[in-house]
């Protein structure tokens, strides 16, 4: 059988990238389109322990190397790979629109040429880094940022190949080899990355893809003790499991989770503005973890806020989602939209009201409709619960301490999104508001040297900018004694 698959115009391979090289398991699973689940997209190399023991094998042979090179040297390497995605950005979304369902002009337009950026900013990141000298109790201090070694990236199913480069694009400049395990519902894209990896001539080793199931391959690769840094992003029961293996080797471990983030808005806001950003919380069928999933509307602009929501929600499209029209695509997955479902279904069992939506577009298929729901209370379970899909919550409140208190009122703590005209309550709000980023009259506005993670059951750590290469390498503090060398 071919090891590659024309997706859509694409030839994607199946196999594992290791240490240069495509290599075939005995076992596969298969990836479908869920734009037509009927449609076969490939048999993927279903990766086990021999395979990642190979894999981290490739990056602990090849990291010495790449770890003496300068982050000048490195950033040549980077450069290039950030041209080829650039120049292959029409295949990159097509394959990734076929296996994900992502709007094909939001990938085309936004999140591939993403995937560029952030290689281009984490190369020069890394050579603008000037170490801390100074003198104290007679000596020359300096604090020496060095390669860890072999890293694991695990990624999600959802903006795969975006969220593959933000994640080794940082673990790549520090000087660490990297072992790229992408979810299973959404591998292909990882796989052209490893493709423009070997056009870009990285060496041997350096760049690794491993696919396969969580519990198999990617429970063998966070157990090598090998392996010194484990970026994960995902669900926090995967995260507990993940943070046992880094604990046992005491390896750092960073994990961005979920979200139940607030969008609250107060009675001073520009109410249409505010209804219209909620409206496109539905952007990608939900499946955005920093979306604001939960509207807190002061009372007394309810009406008119509502009246504005289901005016912009009547105007989404559900469809193909290579076409322009189209405003909401697919969910990933027959397991995913009936879990959606299962919280709709509790939550009319529960009493909570379900003021639009709550059914399949097309019995069968996997669109879900825009679905607003008003909880019995705030301890029902779609208000408490990550549903990640396009299912939001609506609640009022009547005082600032009231609606502070709702959008606090959960175990995660990934993001928040405030709409208000007041300039103290926005600074006073945005200081108040739990979460690792929180939007004033904006949302998904990011600065990439920016920190990003969560709180609480949102994550543990921080990607972005330095704080990605800080956790990426090991710091050393070198002291001379000073007037002893010449």
């Amino acid at each position: 059988m071919s090891n590659r698959f024309n997706v859509n115009g694409v030839m994607v391979s199946g196999e594992h990238f290791i240490n240069g090289e495509r290599v075939p398991s005995p076992n596969t699973f298969e990836t479908r389109s869920p734009m037509d689940w009927d449609i076969l997209l490939a048999n993927v190399a279903r990766g086990d322990k021999s395979t990642a023991k190979l894999a981290v094998d490739a990056a602990t042979e090849a990291f010495p190397a790449w770890a003496a090179l300068s982050p000048d040297q490195r950033s040549v390497y980077l450069h290039r790979l950030a041209d080829l995605i650039e120049e292959y950005k029409e295949d990159i979304a097509n394959v990734e629109c076929s296996d994900m369902a992502m709007l094909f002009e939001s990938l085309r337009l936004r999140l591939v040429p993403r995937g560029a950026t952030n290689f281009r900013n984490y190369a020069d990141l890394a050579t603008e880094h000037e170490e801390r000298v100074w003198h104290s109790k007679g000596t020359l201090n300096r604090v020496i940022r060095m390669p860890a070694g072999p890293a694991v990236i695990i990624t999600p199913w959802n903006a795969p190949f975006m969220l593959s480069t933000w994640k080794c694009a940082p673990a790549l400049a520090a000087g660490n080899t990297v072992i790229l395990k992408p979810a299973e519902w959404s591998p292909l894209s990882a796989s052209l990355l490893a493709d423009l990896i070997a056009k870009a001539n990285f060496p041997k080793g350096v760049f690794n893809v491993v696919q396969g199931l969580g519990s198999e391959v990617g429970n063998a690769l966070v157990n090598d003790p090998r392996v010194k840094r484990i970026s994960f992003t995902g669900s926090v029961p995967t995260s507990r499991i993940i943070g046992k293996a880094a604990a046992e080797n005491i390896v750092p471990f960073t994990a961005e989770l979920g979200g139940k983030s607030c969008l609250l808005v107060f009675a001073d806001a520009d109410i249409e503005a505010a209804a219209k950003k909620a409206a496109g919380q539905f952007d990608d069928s939900g499946q955005v973890c920093m979306a604001g999933t939960r509207l807190i509307v002061e009372e007394s602009v309810k009406a008119e806020f509502l009246a504005h929501f289901h005016r912009f929600t009547d105007q989404h499209v559900m469809g193909d989602s290579r076409d322009t029209k189209t405003t909401i695509s697919a969910m990933i997955h027959p397991i995913h939209i009936a879990r959606v479902e299962s919280f709709v279904q509790r939550a009319r069992a529960n009493g909570d009201t379900v003021v639009r939506g709550g059914k399949r577009f097309i019995e069968g298929k996997l669109w879900y409709e825009p679905t607003l729901i008003e909880p019995k209370n705030n301890d029902s379970e779609v208000v408490q619960s990550e549903i990640f899909g396009p299912v939001l919550t609506f609640q009022t409140f009547a005082t600032e301490d009231e609606g502070v208190a709702l959008a606090n009122s959960t175990i995660f703590g990934l993001s928040g999104i405030v709409y208000t005209g007041n300039k103290e309550r926005a600074e006073r709000v945005g200081r108040q508001i739990r979460g690792g980023t929180v939007w004033v009259n904006t949302f998904l506005v990011r600065d990439l040297t920016a920190p990003f993670g969560g709180i609480g059951h949102s994550g543990l750590g921080r990607e972005g900018g330095h704080y990605a290469l800080e956790f990426h390498s090991d710091l050393k503090m070198l002291q001379i004694l000073e007037g002893s060398v010449e």
